[in-house]
């Protein structure tokens, strides 16, 4: 029954899947907290011109992908298809501000209506940074570095190469705009239709087309790093030079573009080749003018995005963070014991599995499932005698203890 089935594009996070997508998220988090960055949540949905205004009406995230409706107020509301805007937004209506410079991070759905691939869904989900207020390479530097930091955390670092690209100041690409507009004008023709419409308002966001005509063109195009000015050029010097002393390997990639005029100075990702297509784990830039186009004051930022889906398929197996201790009442009377004992071991910080059902043989399979360490065995003659059999269940050894003393003896366990 089609109804039954999850919506295409979408999947369930069964419990060994959410194991590995809460290490990463929870790894992440900590480590952003090492570096002075704060959680923070936005609304899944917004206003359907944050993201009009901060992406692009050209972009295909914006024209072909965004998940958008009408509310029963008349509002066009979409749900986010990315983190960084709503950031943004909520600095600008929070009056946030004021307390810049301001380290944010975040995890959550993000949702575009896009041809379902390895890694890549309808609803996936998010890690994210946001560093707004501080114009200085530093920012870009730390920024790459928590990047860094959180895939090594993973082990996946060595799995990956970081490339770099400075996309220069607004000086930069007001000139190399221009000679990249004359360029592609006399290609017109050979152009895809959707390289021609951006033509004229994002053209470097050819430089990243996937089409094979458009990428054979872009082999001829003007060089960026021509048209750097002075002051472009030492800001990515600083750039380079910060990573390489704190010892972070890169790979210049002058392809690597942002097409909106909002973006500037360093854009960087974290590429693999472990997911097929799908290459890119983490990747991010500085966009110094977002805020501004948004209807706030000027204010610069730098900051990254990682599909949490991508880099769970990368990590090794995770173990459970907590093995419970499975309690295994036999015989009636033991039941209503059993019941008592596990409530009393949960206040006591104790994770307790109470099994339901079973004979001895079934129930201690059950515990074997779930991955218990211990079995806490409870008979009418141990009930008499005031105590319990502890089994260890990694090793198979077992001992009688008094109920008195069955909290410490568990303690270890915790």
């Amino acid at each position: 029954m089609k109804s039954l089935q999850p919506v295409r594009g979408t999947h369930d996070l069964l419990p060994d899947a959410f194991r590995r997508h809460r290490h990463v998220a929870g790894r992440a988090k900590a480590i952003a907290e090492t570096y002075g960055f704060q959680e923070l949540a936005t609304p899944i949905f917004e206003f359907a011109e944050v993201f009009k205004r901060t992406l692009g009406d050209t972009s295909d995230v914006v024209s072909k992908e965004m998940y958008s409706f009408t509310d029963r107020g008349g509002e066009e509301i979409t749900l986010r298809p990315e983190g960084t805007a709503g950031v943004c937004r909520a600095v600008i209506s929070n009056g946030l501000r004021q307390s810049l410079p301001g380290k944010f991070f975040y995890d959550g759905p993000m949702f575009r209506y896009e041809r379902p691939q390895k890694g890549r869904q309808r609803q996936f989900h998010q890690i994210g940074i946001e560093l707004l207020g501080v114009e200085g390479p530093l920012a870009d530097i730390e920024a790459i570095a928590l990047g860094a930091h959180i895939l090594k955390d993973l082990g996946i670092l060595e799995k990956t190469t970081l490339e770099l690209n400075t996309l220069g100041d607004q000086e930069s690409r007001a000139a190399y705009r221009a000679v990249l507009v004359d360029y592609f004008t006399a290609h017109l023709a050979d152009l895809s239709e959707d390289s021609r419409a951006r033509l004229d308002r994002n053209p470097l966001r050819i430089l990243d087309s996937k089409d094979e005509g458009d990428r054979r063109l872009v082999v001829g195009a003007p060089s960026f790093q021509e048209y750097l000015t002075p002051a472009a050029r030492a800001f990515f010097a600083t750039v380079t030079t910060g990573l390489d002393a704190i010892g972070i390997a890169f790979k210049l990639n002058p392809r690597l573009v942002r097409g909106l005029d909002y973006y500037c100075h360093s854009a960087f990702e974290f590429t693999t080749t472990e997911l097929g297509a799908q290459g890119t784990v983490l990747g991010g830039g500085r966009y110094d003018g977002l805020i501004e186009m948004m209807g706030g004051p000027a204010t610069p930022g730098v900051g990254w995005a990682a599909g949490i889906e991508r880099l769970a398929m990368m990590v090794a197996d995770v173990a459970p963070s907590v093995r419970p201790i499975a309690i295994v009442p036999l015989g009636e009377a033991a039941e209503l014991a059993a019941l008592k004992l596990t409530q009393e071991l949960r206040h006591a910080g104790l994770a307790v599995d109470l099994g339901y059902s079973g004979n001895l043989g079934r129930r201690l399979k059950r515990a074997d499932r779930m991955g218990a360490r211990v079995a806490v065995i409870l008979g009418d003659d141990e009930l008499a005698r005031g105590a319990a059999m502890v089994r260890d269940l990694d090793t198979g050894d077992q001992a009688e203890v008094e109920l008195s003393a069955l909290q410490d003896r568990l303690a270890q366990f915790r």
